[in-house]
């Protein structure tokens, strides 16, 4: 590993493939990433029509979301919106949502030219998967934000069906228990029996085809998951891994997430 210091305030280094700039805090951790963002997608607007644009949710993304949201820096009605995964069951005004949280958080904001909501109560789930992937597969993804969840999962591809050769595109899955618990400290969800046990999921495969990858993590509580991520064997026991295997991904964290910073960044 090799550090490059690109401002006072980040840090940049390289884990195998994966990049992985460390702000100072989680505001500048947000604020970084909304402006590699808003670079990496004007730069692309300058030469294409449209871009495609995988969103995230969870309370990793909300800072980010509202800087890149904030800003009058891109033409959103050139933007195509997709979304990671969804509660199976849930209607879109259930603020347990993800289509609720990325409508009031991004879609009101920036009036993209359309945005692509898996309709997680859709009456025929697998018709839906089915739906959601070909429209993903018209599209080429420009760029797939992501968090990582508790026991490492991308989307929901949780660890125990994690496959980072899955032939589907979109499929369902069950949720693990620290997941599901996961939504609850959240706040999304009053108590665990209240958080649905299936999700849509777009898959591993789908999730790396993305040409760019932004992925967050900050603060105190990610530390363990982004030291998994940067250290342990790479592979579905721990899915968050597979980025250290993509050289378009780039792994934004702070201080507090990343235990070790000071030892790494000396090496």
């Amino acid at each position: 590993m090799s550090d490059r210091i690109l401002s006072p305030d980040i840090q940049s280094i390289q884990v195998d493939d994966l990049t992985v700039r460390i702000a100072r805090s989680a505001r500048e951790l947000a604020d970084d990433a909304a402006t590699q963002a808003q670079n990496h997608l004007q730069s692309l607007l300058e030469q294409q029509e449209t871009v495609s644009i995988i969103l995230a949710t969870g309370n990793s993304q909300l800072k980010f979301l509202e800087a890149i949201a904030s800003e009058d820096k891109l033409d959103w009605s050139r933007i195509i919106l997709f979304h990671l995964d969804e509660y199976l069951g849930i209607t879109a005004d259930h603020p347990g949502s993800f289509r609720y949280y990325l409508h009031h958080k991004v879609e009101r904001q920036v009036r993209p030219r359309i945005f692509n909501y898996i309709e997680g109560n859709a009456p025929q789930p697998l018709i839906e998967c089915s739906r959601y992937s070909q429209l993903l597969q018209q599209q080429t993804i420009d760029l797939c934000l992501l968090g990582i969840g508790d026991n490492g999962h991308l989307a929901f591809n949780e660890p125990s069906v994690a496959d980072f050769n899955d032939s589907y595109v979109v499929k369902l899955v069950q949720l693990e228990t620290t997941t599901r618990r996961q939504q609850v400290n959240g706040d999304y969800f009053t108590d665990l029996e209240a958080v649905p046990n299936y999700a849509y999921t777009l898959t591993i495969p789908t999730i790396c085809r993305a040409k760019k990858i932004f992925c967050l993590a900050g603060g105190s509580h990610k530390a363990g998951v982004v030291n998994k991520t940067l250290h342990d064997a790479i592979a579905p026991d721990f899915p968050a891994t597979i980025l250290r295997t993509l050289p378009q991904a780039t792994l934004f964290c702070d201080r507090d997430s990343v235990i070790d910073w000071q030892l790494i960044v000396s090496c």
